[in-house]
């Protein structure tokens, strides 16, 4: 009798997703604008890299793959939330 296999494994990121991570973690060497330079490496617009980008992140997959760039990537927007709404409500932050 043979015990089935109950282990879960993290589904991997694809290559894109990889790509764009990779690209993230080394934005800040960049010598062109970033948007250029989202255009030319990915061939779409800044908008849909940041799209992709955020889906991504919160992907367990993306954790696994680089936890302190996902972690340093999800404070920053969850900072920038916070902002968005405070000054909706009339709050400074």
């Amino acid at each position: 009798m043979t015990i089935p296999d109950t282990s879960v494994t993290a589904p991997e990121l694809d290559d894109r997703s990889r790509e764009i991570l990779d690209f993230e973690r080394e934005g800040w060497k960049l010598t062109i604008a970033k948007e250029r330079a989202i255009r030319e490496r990915f061939g779409f617009s800044a908008a849909r890299y940041h799209q992709l980008l955020h889906r991504i992140m919160d992907s367990p997959a993306a954790l696994a793959y680089d936890p302190m760039l996902v972690r340093r990537l999800r404070r920053v927007r969850d900072a920038r939330r916070r902002r968005r709404v405070a000054g909706q409500l009339g709050v400074r932050i």
